[in-house]
């Protein structure tokens, strides 16, 4: 495929805000994750909490779509001057050339949990009655209201892969003429429903995840906004999307293919779409949430496909798993390997799963990054790999 520039990103999690604070905790190792203080009921677990969300507020007249994760993309937009590149944008190709593509796999479900817990007989309080909020493309609305774009506005929520879709979705349509950039927005916040309900799967680990250990027990959940600016070739020395592939294996609601067969061929469509070779690939950005299964079989499927030179690492040891913004939130981690020269590590891991072969790194490393993968593999095998390019690699 003919590369599309990444002109503008940033993202805020629980490492902080904007891409200062997260190349400062990869650089010194310094997890975001802390003992849950999220829920109303007890329960021993970590999360990834982006501080100051609590005390954040919409922008004046759009006070219709309050909601936490609203709040968290208002919060995000602004960081990295990424609110004003964005205008820039629909100023420089129309309102009705600028694609809006979110991301999110529960959206303002916490909001509606709220206001059925606040249930007077059938009704909702009147001040919770939004119907702006209590949908799926909540996220949509509000940034289509804040940045004033006309072209296609869609919502993906295709649970953990839903953010690295939505760069699959920009380089289709912009190479099919529909558009000449697109506005790429994944977030996803702490809510009851989530935390309880993987819990309830055992599948949330007591202790700050440790993903590919070999004691691993289970992910920890954290929250984060990440946004992109793609656009048509420019002449800037920006980074590149250069390749994408999409699978669905469908062989279990929760669980990967044993064999990683939907892993597979995501990995070997994103190569063959970006015409490399896997021996090409300098570093891979690992879906890596912690779980028993999803580590092995991603492992294994490393091991067997890249060369021992190839580094590989999860970054969820830092933030938690974000969800619908894991797939953004971990493209912006591998653009920041690619324009710094860092590998970062798997935090938290200290026995390494015999089952890993000889990429996955533990330690940080500093190494000049020409190529990155990042893959996320959501429930129900919706699996998606992005490569990226640097600028005077593409």
């Amino acid at each position: 495929m003919e590369p599309i520039c990444i002109t503008a990103y940033t993202a805020t999690s629980a490492l902080g805000r904007g891409l200062a604070d997260h190349l400062a905790a990869l650089r010194a190792r310094r997890s975001g994750l802390q003992a849950n203080d999220f829920t109303n009921e007890p329960l021993a677990c970590a999360i990834g909490r982006v501080e100051g969300l609590e005390r954040a507020a919409l922008p004046d007249g759009h006070e219709a779509y309050e909601c936490r994760n609203n709040r968290l993309a208002w919060l995000a937009i602004e960081a990295d001057g990424f609110h004003e590149q964005a205008r820039a944008a629909i100023a420089r190709y129309g309102a009705d050339r600028v694609a809006l593509l979110v991301a999110t796999s529960t959206s303002s479900i916490g909001a509606t949990e709220e206001a059925y817990a606040q249930l007077d007989g059938e009704r909702m309080p009147m001040a919770l009655r939004r119907p702006e909020v209590h949908t799926p493309h909540s996220l949509g609305i509000f940034l289509s209201h804040l940045l004033g774009t006309r072209g296609p506005c869609l919502t993906t929520a295709t649970a953990c892969s839903s953010s690295a879709k939505i760069f699959a979705k920009a380089e289709r349509m912009i190479r099919l003429g529909v558009v000449d950039a697109a506005i790429l927005a994944g977030v996803d916040t702490l809510c009851g429903s989530v935390i309880f309900g993987f819990n309830s799967l055992e599948l949330v680990a007591p202790e700050p995840c440790r993903p590919f250990d070999e004691r691993r027990r289970g992910i920890s959940i954290g929250e984060a906004a990440g946004f992109a600016l793609v656009e048509r070739k420019t002449p800037a020395a920006v980074p590149r999307l250069i390749g994408w592939g999409e699978s669905s294996d469908a062989h279990h609601m929760s669980t990967p293919h044993p064999q990683g067969l939907g892993a597979r061929l995501a990995l070997e469509d994103a190569l063959a779409r970006a015409g490399i070779a896997a021996a090409q690939v300098d570093y891979i950005n690992l879906h890596g949430t912690a779980t028993p299964k999803n580590d092995e079989v991603e492992a294994g499927v490393i091991a067997t496909a890249f060369n021992e030179t190839t580094r590989a690492s999860s970054s969820k040891g830092w933030t938690g798993h974000t969800l619908g913004a894991a797939g953004i939130l971990e493209s912006v981690i591998s653009l920041l390997a690619i324009e710094h020269g860092l590998v970062p590590g798997t935090l938290n891991c200290e026995q390494l799963d015999p089952v890993c072969g000889p990429q996955v790194t533990l330690q940080n490393e500093s190494r000049d990054v020409r190529i990155a993968l990042s893959n996320s593999f959501g429930f129900g095998g919706s699996n998606c790999t992005l490569a990226f390019a640097r600028g005077d690699c593409a």
